[in-house]
């Protein structure tokens, strides 16, 4: 009770933060750095911690690396899965495709922006097996995620002819993916709202049926 009467931090509640502190050097140092050229003793320098904190926090720089990818996805506070967020299923109870994609797309771009720096460099750093593998992972929870709103919109609005729900996944990925996000924003300087616009219509026009309920997205 004294902690809490005084004001003053817990035991846990110093660990968190230590924790968000070192996290978020990890993520600064990987975006300016690259993960190769960043060691962990620049990382618990950054963050004002001792390099045995790290480790014993972390216990590798894959592990790390690992987090640093689930803040960036999932952001601070209390952090929820996509699926798991209100917008999630607002999305797929949308009674218009423009309505769901904007949901979609306005979402996952708060996602990339913090997102599609950290995978460029670890996209980068693939020749090494721990970066490669984090990403496979984050890939593949990705994947799992398109997959599901591709089945849920399709059935809904109708896939263009020919196109397979794979083939269809495949595309949703690149399109709304931190890689093209990265080039069109971050490399050429395309203002958020553009390409907001941008791909919400590209993935009407690639993946769903002509006739699906839409208006024009402007």
């Amino acid at each position: 009770m004294a902690d809490v009467k005084s004001g003053r931090l817990t035991r846990r509640e110093r660990a968190t933060q230590t924790r968000l502190r070192m996290t978020h050097a990890a993520y600064q140092l990987f975006t300016e750095r690259g993960y190769a050229a960043t060691t962990m003793a620049d990382i618990a320098a950054a963050a004002g911690v001792a390099v045995q904190t790290l480790y014993f926090t972390f216990h590798t720089k894959g592990e790390l690396l690992q987090n640093v990818y689930e803040l960036a996805v999932l952001g601070e506070g209390d952090p929820i899965p996509p699926d798991q967020q209100p917008w999630w299923a607002e999305m797929l109870a949308a009674e218009r495709l423009e309505d769901a994609l904007r949901l979609l797309v306005d979402n996952v771009t708060s996602i990339l922006a913090r997102a599609a720096p950290l995978d460029d460099f670890v996209r980068a750093a693939s020749y090494d097996p721990d970066p490669a593998r984090v990403r496979a992972h984050n890939e593949r929870l990705r994947r799992e995620g398109y997959t599901q709103i591709v089945e849920n919109l399709s059935a809904r609005f109708g896939l263009r002819p020919a196109l397979q729900p794979r083939q269809a996944t495949d595309v949703l990925l690149l399109l709304l993916g931190p890689a093209t996000y990265q080039t069109l924003v971050g490399e050429y300087g395309w203002p958020q709202e553009r390409w907001r616009t941008w791909c919400a219509a590209a993935i009407a026009e690639q993946l769903f049926a002509a006739d699906a309920p839409r208006r024009p997205i402007r």
